[in-house]
């Protein structure tokens, strides 16, 4: 008789390794958190010269043995995953390839040390890792709000742009090379700092004229912080009214985000 998927091994290791439900599961994804925690604790910590300097070799080995862990991690999420493929192509994919890549691009590619910096991209896949407490319906939430305000917020940020350029044309002319504004792109710049409120204050309106649109565009700058803020506000309250979802994954395509009683995966059509 033919092993069903719940019994199959691959499905058993695909339930420890991708979801938060059980006990194993659970204490895979807490191992895992540890382990990320220190790794980049490490990559941090070596970047001060002083305590990189002297505690190379520890350092060194220790990213080895990190290296060692989340390669093995990777391989045998591929394995328990039905298409490969899809999750090797997919977000976290590819955060979890850059997280073991760097340190075998330094040991093949002499020179190439630069790319460890890449290793702080392991602390992107502690937002994998929330799942397991009750964080899930609270990041459901906040993706829910921020994916429902993208459009909004599109057009908002090409107003803003639109705006940025008028202003800071506006600028180059009323106040000229003399004073600082030697062409428009850096006009833009500073229409840029002064609306967002940054205020960097290297370049700054000598004219009378320039200082009264200067005001203006601050106070404009205010309004521009408000508008997306309500606009991301509402639509997570909006989405905070939705069912909850639950930590299954697909053991076919890995896709995540569905219903509490879904028994095939609404993406690629496999049993969950």
């Amino acid at each position: 008789m033919l092993s069903t998927p719940r019994r199959d091994w691959r499905f058993k290791l695909h339930e420890i390794i991708f979801e938060a439900d059980t006990p194993a599961g659970k204490a895979f994804d807490l191992v895992l958190l540890i382990l990320i925690s220190f790794s980049v604790l490490m990559s941090i910590l070596s970047s001060v010269k002083r305590i990189g300097t002297t505690y190379a070799p520890l350092f060194d080995a220790f990213e080895l043995v990190f290296t060692a862990l989340f390669t093995i991690e990777y391989v045998l999420r591929l394995i328990s995953i039905g298409k490969p493929i899809k999750y090797a192509t997919s977000f976290f994919g590819i955060i979890d390839l850059l997280a073991i890549l760097p340190t075998y691009l330094e040991l093949l590619l002499p020179g190439s040390h630069y790319f460890t910096i890449i290793r702080i991209f392991r602390m992107m896949r502690v937002f994998r890792i929330l799942k397991l407490a009750n964080y899930l319906h609270e990041a459901n939430v906040l993706w829910q709000g921020l994916r429902a305000s993208r459009q909004k917020i599109s057009v908002f940020l090409l107003g803003v742009v639109a705006l940025v350029v008028i202003l800071g044309s506006a600028m180059y002319v009323i106040e000229g090379e003399e004073n600082g504004f030697t062409d428009i792109p850096t006009s833009i710049y500073w229409a840029i700092v002064t609306l967002s409120t940054v205020g960097y204050g290297d370049i700054s309106p000598q004219t009378p004229l320039g200082k009264i649109l200067a005001s203006v565009v601050m106070l404009i700058g205010y309004g521009v912080i408000a508008v997306p803020t309500g606009i991301v506000t509402t639509e997570i309250a909006l989405a905070s009214k939705e069912a909850k979802v639950s930590t299954q994954s697909c053991p076919v395509c890995s896709a995540e985000g569905h219903d509490p009683d879904a028994k095939f995966c609404k993406y690629c059509g496999g049993r969950l």
